[in-house]
């Protein structure tokens, strides 16, 4: 079976004409929305981002609106996508293209590869879709569909993408180049799944290699996700209706977010036992008594967090800084946050309407 490039290129251009998505980002030829929305779609579902992208335009319509803004709008703005580091590079790469290139992306690769959080994927894709320009991008789903077309038996890792890439620059077209990348997403989304591919309704099929032996199913070959399960306690502090938060540090996990305090329960302790451990070693305070309020869950890419929350009662209150904070109920919702803090001060404003 033979890979005729023009006739791949061909064939499913021709069909993303007819069957893509409409999406918002696909009425643009603005470099700057192209720009948000690949980063935005990286570890996100499509459905999850195209509110996120709308309301996003809407508070920070240009680069240079991004550029002024402070880290803890676009982060707020950001809240519930992950990978918060996302957000601060969009910030960092706005403020470099509003002083040195007038507010607009350059148009060049190896200008956006200068650029923070602009890695191969995120440079070529921009240089592809907003300034046509013919580079080839892998996603999981280009890295999926382009496997099974050459028949690459093994995980859907990085260590097969100098052989994907090499097949994508024989069949890339030099025009329509941003389109051809799109549609190898839009197939690897629609068609050629990662279960269950469709593959009678494939437009390359009869390029495919794995279709013609039968091996689909099993390209890429499953991996399995291991999901840790951890448990941490959370205080709710009040002093005169106003509600402590503090702020995390600005490397690490879920950086410069706002949160309430508490952490790990640690094996063998109570969720009590762990809270009143962690406010001592974390603000030097006592709790007299504590109130089981709720237990809030959420899901990490890796880990899976139970939050036991509890209404404590306090011996004396923490000393502020500019990382700690009083808080009203309904200003706490100004604060970018972790989502799992983020549901309990729903959940407080819930119980109290």
């Amino acid at each position: 079976m033979a890979n005729n490039p023009k006739t791949i290129s061909r064939d499913l251009l021709r069909w993303y004409r007819k069957s893509h998505r409409n999406l918002p980002w696909r009425h643009t030829h603005d470099p700057y929305k192209i720009w948000i929305s690949e980063v935005m779609l990286q570890q996100t579902t499509v459905p999850t981002v195209v509110a996120y992208y709308e309301r996003w335009i809407k508070i920070f319509p240009k680069v240079k609106t991004l550029a002024q803004a402070p880290l803890q709008k676009i982060l707020k703005a950001w809240q519930g996508l992950g990978y918060y580091q996302r957000a601060k590079n969009l910030h960092k790469a706005a403020q470099i293209i509003a002083t040195e290139y007038q507010g607009k992306l350059p148009a060049t690769l190896r200008q956006l590869e200068q650029l923070p959080g602009f890695g191969p994927y995120t440079a070529g894709a921009v240089a592809s879709i907003a300034f046509d320009l013919p580079y080839p991008i892998i996603d999981a789903n280009i890295r999926r569909v382009a496997m099974r077309l050459l028949e690459i038996v093994g995980y859907a890792d990085p260590s097969h993408d100098n052989k994907i890439r090499a097949f994508l620059q024989k069949i890339i077209p030099k025009k329509n180049a941003g389109t051809f990348n799109q549609a190898l997403m839009e197939l690897g989304a629609l068609v050629c799944r990662n279960r269950e591919p469709l593959c009678l309704r494939c437009p390359i099929k009869t390029h495919c290699h794995a279709y013609e032996k039968g091996t689909q199913e099993i390209i890429p070959q499953p991996k399995k996700r291991i999901i840790k399960d951890l448990n941490a306690a959370v205080g709710i502090l009040r002093r005169n209706g106003k509600y402590f938060i503090q702020r995390r540090p600005s490397t690490g996990l879920l950086a410069d977010l706002w949160e309430f305090p508490g952490g790990k329960i640690e094996k063998g302790e109570e969720p009590q036992e762990a809270l009143r451990r962690e406010l001592k070693e974390e603000l030097d305070i006592e709790i007299t008594s504590a109130k089981h309020l709720m237990n809030v869950r959420h899901f990490y890419t890796q880990f899976r967090v139970n939050l036991h929350v509890f209404e404590c009662e306090l011996r004396s209150y923490p000393e502020l800084n500019e990382y700690r904070k009083w808080s009203s109920l309904y200003d706490l919702q100004r604060y970018p946050m972790p989502s799992g803090s983020a549901k309990i001060v729903d959940k407080l404003i819930a119980d109290i309407m």
